[in-house]
C-alpha cells in the first residue's frame, strides 16, 4: 500500500522524451464523470471531481464497481490521488483508455486501507478509471475526491525510431499459422465499419504459398521489399461483400500495396468502394472488381500497378486508374477514367463510360515502408511529369531511415508530436486512434507524415486537426481524420491563407488521406480540407460527410464544404467528395485541374428551401468560382439521392464560369432511383434526369 500523504503532491517522472514534471494541478477537476452505480442521488460520480472534500461519490454495496472521468483529450498521466471516505476500496485497479472502451491497467492495488493515498503511474489516456474489485467494508466504494495529474511538455529531445507497436503484424514466409493470423484479424474487422480496431500487415520479402489474405475494415497489407516483385503471394488478397449480403458499396477504409499476387484461380477479387487504394501491385493474372454475385459496387482506385490479365469491373459504378498497365478492361457502368495507363480502353464517353488520357500531367507515388537488410526505411518516390505506366523497378527517389521518424503510438500527445516535428523528425503513425488537444503543425519542408493501418486522428474541443505550412515537398499519406463532436473550422489545412510561393519543382502531396464527419459518432466541421498552397497534388482522397452510422443528421454532422482550393496550379487525381451541406468542392485557384471526380449530394437535405441559394436550388457538387479564368477537368460524375425529400430538383451538378480558359470534359449526373432530379448537367447545359431509372445525363465538352 502507498504511504498516506496530503494532497496535492508534486511528482517527477522520467519519460522517453526527457525528464518531465508531474503537474500539481488536478486535470480531472470539473470534468465529466460516470460510474457503474451510485448509492443515491446525493452521491453522484461528479462529486468526486468537484474540488470539494465535503461532497462524495458512493456506489451500491456490491463488487465490482467503477468510477470514470473524461479528461477531454489524451494526456500523459503521472499520478492519481485518492481521498477515501470511511467506505474504501481494498483491491482496485487504476486504468486509462484513449476511447473509453479499451482499457490499460496503470497499476493494481491490493490490501489498501483507505484514507488519502497517491499512486505514481506511467501511461496515456483521455479516460481514467478506478475499477474496484473488493471493498474494505460492508458498504460500497466512497470517494471524497480523486485527482489526476499529467506531465508537462517534454524538456528533452524526442527520440526517433523504435518498434512499430502492437497492431503492426510483421510476418515472413516461415511464420507459423500465418493464415490464421489473417483470418483472426479479418473475422474481427469484417463488419466493424465504425469500430476502433486498426491493423497493418507487413510482409517481409519472399514467396508466400497458399495464402488468402481477406481484408476487412481498417486493415492494410503491404510488402516490405523495395519493389513489388520482392514479395510474392501465390494466393489471393481478397475483398468481398459477404458481410453486407453481396453489396460492396460500403467496403471502405482498407488498402493493399507493394507486392505481387499470383491469384489461385487466375483472377484476384478486389470488390471495394471508396477509400480502398490498390497501389504498386503486380497482379500475375486478372482482377475482378465486383463482389460474388455481382451485386452493387461503388469504387475505386488503382495506381502504379501492373495487371497482366484483364480487369473486369462488372457492377462497379465508377473507377479511376492512374500510371499503370492492364492486359485489358472489359466494361464499366457510368464513369471509368484512366490517365497514364498502358492498355486502357479508348475514350468513348458519348456512348460509353470511358475517359482516357494518355499521360498524367504530374504525379508522385506514395511513400512506403520497406526493409533494407534488417533496418526499416521509408522510400519517398520522386515527382514524375507526363507519366505513363508503372514507376518500378528502380523507382527514382530517396530513402529515409526510421530513426528520422517519430514513431507515434496510440496515446501519444499532440504536444509530443509537435515537439518531434519541431526538432526535425518526420512522423509515422502506427495503427490506432489519436485524440488531439492541439493542432498538429507541419512547418518543415519535405516532412513526411505517413500512417499505417488507417491511423485515425480525432481533433477534440473544436480545434483543427492538422496545419501544413506553405513550404516545399510535404508528403501526407495513409491516414484518416475523424471530426470531433465540437465543430472544427478546418480539419486539414495545407498552406497558410494568402500563400503565394511557387512549389512547382517540389509540390506538397496528399495521398490516401481521408476525412470523415459523423458515422462513428457526431462530428462537425465547417471545412474538411482547405488548400492554400500552390502546386499541391491531391492524389486519391475521400472526403465524406456520413450518410449512415451513428451521429448522422442534417445538423448533427453538419459540414458545409468538402474541398476548398484557393491555391493556384493544384492538381487532383482521384477525387471522391460526398454529402456536404453546401458545396462539395469549391475551387477558386487559377489553373486547377481534376482527373476523375465522384460525388453524391447529401441524402438528408430536408427540402429544396434548405439548399436554395442565390436563386439556385441545390449547391453544385463541383463549383469553380466566377473569378477563375482557367480551369480544366475530365471524367466527373455527380449523383443525387434525396431520400428525405425526393421532390427536390437540383439545378445542376456542376457550376463553372463560361470563359475561354474553362474546359470541362466528360461530365454526367444521375438520379438514383428517382430520389430527386437534376435540371441540367453543368450550368444551364445538359438534359435533365427523369424518372426512376439510373440513366446518366451527359455533357462531353463544356463550354
Amino acid at each position: 500500500m502507498a504511504a498516506l500523504i496530503t494532497l496535492p503532491l508534486a511528482h517527477t517522472t522520467a519519460a522517453a522524451a526527457g525528464t518531465q514534471t508531474c503537474d500539481t494541478a488536478n486535470a480531472a477537476q470539473g470534468k465529466p464523470a460516470t460510474a457503474s452505480s451510485t448509492e443515491n442521488a446525493g452521491t453522484p460520480a461528479s462529486a468526486a471531481f468537484d474540488g470539494s472534500t465535503t461532497t462524495r461519490w458512493s456506489s451500491e454495496f456490491s463488487d465490482p464497481q467503477w468510477l470514470q472521468v473524461d479528461l477531454g483529450s489524451v494526456k500523459d498521466l503521472c499520478a492519481i490521488d485518492l481521498d477515501w471516505e470511511t467506505a474504501y476500496g481494498k483491491d482496485f485497479q487504476l486504468q486509462a483508455s484513449t476511447d473509453g472502451q479499451n482499457w490499460t491497467t496503470l497499476t493494481t492495488v491490493t490490501g489498501a486501507r483507505g484514507g488519502t493515498a497517491s499512486y505514481d503511474v506511467s501511461g496515456s489516456g483521455r479516460y481514467v478509471r478506478i475499477y474496484g474489485t473488493a471493498r474494505g467494508t460492508g458498504y460500497g466504494y466512497s470517494l471524497w475526491e480523486a485527482a489526476v495529474h499529467t506531465t508537462t511538455s517534454p524538456t528533452g529531445p524526442v527520440q526517433g525510431g523504435g518498434d512499430l507497436g502492437p497492431h503492426v503484424i510483421v510476418v515472413d514466409p516461415s511464420t507459423p499459422n500465418l493464415q490464421q493470423k489473417f483470418d483472426d484479424v479479418f473475422h474481427q474487422q469484417e463488419s466493424a465499419q465504425f469500430g476502433t480496431g486498426r491493423y497493418q500487415f507487413l510482409l517481409k520479402p519472399g514467396t508466400y504459398h497458399g495464402i488468402n489474405a481477406q481484408l476487412g475494415f481498417y486493415t492494410s497489407l503491404s510488402g516490405l521489399g523495395l519493389n513489388p516483385d520482392d514479395t510474392q503471394i501465390n494466393g489471393d488478397v481478397t475483398v468481398d461483400a459477404g458481410w453486407f449480403n453481396g453489396n460492396a458499396t460500403q467496403n471502405f477504409w482498407r488498402s493493399a500495396e507493394n507486392l505481387a499476387i499470383t491469384p489461385s484461380n487466375g483472377t484476384d477479387r478486389w470488390a471495394v468502394a471508396q477509400a480502398a487504394p490498390f497501389r504498386r501491385i503486380h497482379v500475375k493474372g486478372g482482377m475482378n472488381l465486383a463482389p460474388t454475385g455481382y451485386g452493387w459496387a461503388s469504387g475505386g482506385y488503382i495506381a502504379d500497378s501492373e495487371i497482366d490479365g484483364t480487369v473486369g469491373p462488372y457492377s462497379q459504378q465508377q473507377w479511376y486508374t492512374r500510371d499503370s498497365s492492364v492486359g485489358g478492361w472489359t466494361n464499366g457502368v457510368w464513369n471509368m477514367t484512366f490517365s497514364g495507363v498502358r492498355g486502357a480502353p479508348a475514350t468513348n464517353f458519348d456512348s460509353g463510360p470511358y475517359t482516357t488520357l494518355d499521360t498524367t500531367p504530374a504525379s508522385r507515388e506514395k511513400p512506403f515502408l520497406y526493409l533494407d537488410g534488417s533496418a526499416y526505411k521509408v522510400f519517398v518516390p520522386s515527382r514524375r511529369t507526363n507519366a505513363r505506366g508503372v514507376s518500378w523497378p528502380n523507382t527514382p527517389g530517396t530513402s529515409i531511415p526510421l530513426e528520422q521518424f517519430y514513431v507515434a503510438k496510440p496515446g501519444a500527445t499532440a504536444a509530443t508530436i509537435n515537439a518531434a516535428l519541431a526538432q526535425g523528425l518526420n512522423l509515422l503513425f502506427t495503427p490506432g486512434i489519436y485524440h488531439l488537444d492541439q493542432t498538429i503543425d507541419v512547418t518543415r519542408a519535405d516532412t513526411v507524415v505517413l500512417g499505417l493501418g488507417l491511423a485515425t486522428l480525432v481533433p477534440d474541443n473544436g480545434i483543427d486537426a492538422m496545419h501544413v505550412a506553405d513550404v516545399d515537398g510535404v508528403r501526407l499519406a495513409g491516414f484518416l481524420i475523424d471530426a470531433g463532436p465540437v465543430a472544427s473550422d478546418t480539419l486539414l489545412r495545407i498552406g497558410t491563407p494568402g500563400s503565394t510561393a511557387d512549389h512547382s519543382a517540389n509540390p506538397t502531396t496528399m495521398q490516401d488521406v481521408f476525412i470523415r464527419i459523423g458515422g462513428a459518432g457526431p462530428g462537425l466541421a465547417t471545412n474538411s480540407v482547405v488548400v492554400n498552397s500552390n502546386n499541391v497534388i491531391i492524389d486519391h482522397t475521400w472526403l465524406w460527410r456520413a450518410d449512415h452510422g451513428s451521429g448522422v443528421g442534417w445538423d448533427t454532422n453538419r459540414a458545409d464544404y468538402g474541398l476548398r482550393v484557393n491555391g493556384d496550379d493544384v492538381l487532383a487525381t482521384g477525387l471522391f467528395v460526398e454529402h456536404f451541406n453546401k458545396y462539395d468542392v469549391y475551387w477558386s485557384g487559377e489553373r486547377g485541374r481534376t482527373i476523375f471526380f465522384q460525388n453524391e449530394k447529401a441524402y438528408d437535405a430536408p427540402n429544396a428551401a434548405a439548399i436554395t441559394h442565390d436563386g439556385i436550388v441545390g449547391y453544385a457538387a463541383y463549383k469553380v468560382a466566377d473569378s477563375v479564368a482557367t480551369h480544366e477537368a475530365w471524367g466527373l460524375g455527380s449523383y443525387c439521392n434525396y431520400t428525405a425529400d425526393p421532390t427536390i430538383v437540383q439545378a445542376h451538378g456542376f457550376q463553372v464560369p463560361n470563359g475561354s480558359g474553362i474546359r470541362m470534359h466528360d461530365l454526367l449526373v444521375i438520379s438514383l432511383g428517382g430520389n430527386g432530379q437534376y435540371a441540367h448537367v453543368v450550368d444551364d447545359t445538359g438534359a435533365p434526369t427523369s424518372g426512376t431509372g439510373t440513366v446518366p445525363s451527359k455533357v462531353t465538352s463544356f463550354p
